[in-house]
């Protein structure tokens, strides 16, 4: 749409959010919010049981559905918006989602917690997308990479364009922090012979942190941010002009969070002797976050484990038979393993780590989170012990190349 048209719907929001800020004081007690958590079971302090209107989205929807003209407030009657909601919300959009949504190429995966949409151009994915994101679930969609330039985002493109800069690295063993050359990072990507070497000999599991991100993403890589912004998944949600991206059109009285993009890049753990180590620790991220996977480097050099091994080495997770299935196609390339918990688990799982910390010997300080801090990989042999001592499932999913993980805020995980 023309430039005035989005100008005129933006301000038309920006109004009416801040028109009604303080007459829609609903569940302010707790956090001194102006409106009523999105969410509408469970908060962030842990309460649960709690129903409340989601007048955020009542605003976007009488904006977007009614067209109202700007400098119009409508008058929102926040009790005739409250409907009410089915019993069972994850058996309702299970059962009744093969006859409403014939039309959409999905499926549930990790034991029904996570929506697959296999078809990335179907414009009517939203609208599942939208009954899944409800509840606070992650999505996954696949195929985003073939509408992408491959050659932007191959190991050596980023080098030859980018490897004069400078940036941290992360050795995700010790967790200590580099600052070095960034043509050093993408020459050991795929060979593992110019990787850097730790005290003992073994090869360093390397991590670019966040390089680059938010507004020096744009600035240095242009071509490689128009690219990602044209192939995002469900634009209506994650373009950053989606008409249901809530953050894009807040008034400048919220504070925003750090919407990215930022490039993630890692070496694979199979290439290291201990596989019991993530690239990303266990952890929660504060607003919504989509990781679209655009490139897989294949390692090369001594001691790296072949495919069949890699494909081993996970076949050896707890997966869903959709996921094992994908495992065998060949023409399908996995490239990181995600473990994901509900935001709901955190206070158990925070209580989990800091027991294990104690067993172990380790201090464990009264001002010290475990998953604030990031200091933790929840290996196979506690994520066991998790679901036998506190009930807490581990969903695993494999990302594959072209796959975009969809997290909700709270959402807890490990790469």
């Amino acid at each position: 749409p023309p430039a005035s048209q989005n100008n005129e719907q933006g301000s038309t929001l920006r109004d009416l959010l801040t028109t009604t800020a303080g007459k829609l004081r609903l569940g302010s007690t707790d956090a001194g919010i102006a409106f009523a958590p999105v969410y509408s079971t469970g908060t962030a302090s842990g309460k649960s049981g709690r129903t409340m209107p989601n007048i955020l989205d009542d605003i976007i929807a009488s904006v977007v559905e009614n067209k109202i003209p700007p400098n119009r407030a409508p008058k929102i009657n926040v009790k005739s918006e409250i409907k009410e909601e089915p019993k069972d919300d994850k058996k309702c959009v299970q059962d009744d989602c093969s006859k409403r949504y014939s039309d959409i190429q999905y499926s549930w995966i990790c034991d029904k917690h996570v929506l697959w949409l296999r078809d990335h151009k179907n414009s009517n994915n939203w609208k599942l997308f939208k009954e899944c994101w409800k509840q606070g679930r992650p999505v996954l969609v696949s195929g985003m990479h073939k509408k992408m330039n491959f050659s932007l985002w191959k190991a050596e493109s980023i080098s030859l364009d980018f490897g004069n800069q400078q940036a941290d690295i992360l050795n995700c063993k010790d967790s200590i922090i580099s600052n070095t050359n960034v043509k050093e990072f993408w020459d050991g990507f795929e060979d593992v012979s110019k990787r850097q070497k730790v005290k003992n000999g073994e090869t360093a599991l390397l991590k670019l942190k966040d390089w680059p991100s938010g507004e020096d993403f744009k600035a240095m890589m242009p071509a490689r941010y128009e690219d990602l912004l044209k192939s995002l998944p469900l634009p209506e949600y994650c373009s950053p002009e989606g008409k249901l991206n809530l953050a894009s059109h807040l008034p400048g009285f919220f504070v925003r969070p750090d919407l990215g993009p930022r490039l993630c890049s890692a070496y694979g753990v199979a290439a290291t002797k201990d596989h019991d180590i993530g690239t990303t620790n266990l952890h929660i991220e504060v607003s919504d976050v989509v990781n679209i996977l655009v490139y897989v480097g294949i390692a090369r050099g001594n001691g790296v484990l072949s495919k069949s091994g890699v494909l081993k080495k996970l076949e050896e997770e707890d997966l869903d038979d959709l996921l094992r299935k994908r495992l065998k196609d060949s023409s399908e390339l996995p490239g990181a393993l995600w473990h994901i918990y509900a935001g709901k688990d955190a206070d158990k799982i925070r209580e989990f780590l800091q027991k294990i910390a104690k067993e172990q010997g380790l201090e464990v300080l009264p001002e010290h989170d475990p998953i604030r801090d990031q200091s933790w990989y929840v290996n196979k042999k506690l994520r066991q012990r998790l679901l036998e001592e506190y009930g807490v499932k581990t969903c695993t999913v494999i990302q594959f190349l072209g796959d975009a993980i969809i997290l909700p805020a709270g959402a807890l995980h490990q790469v």
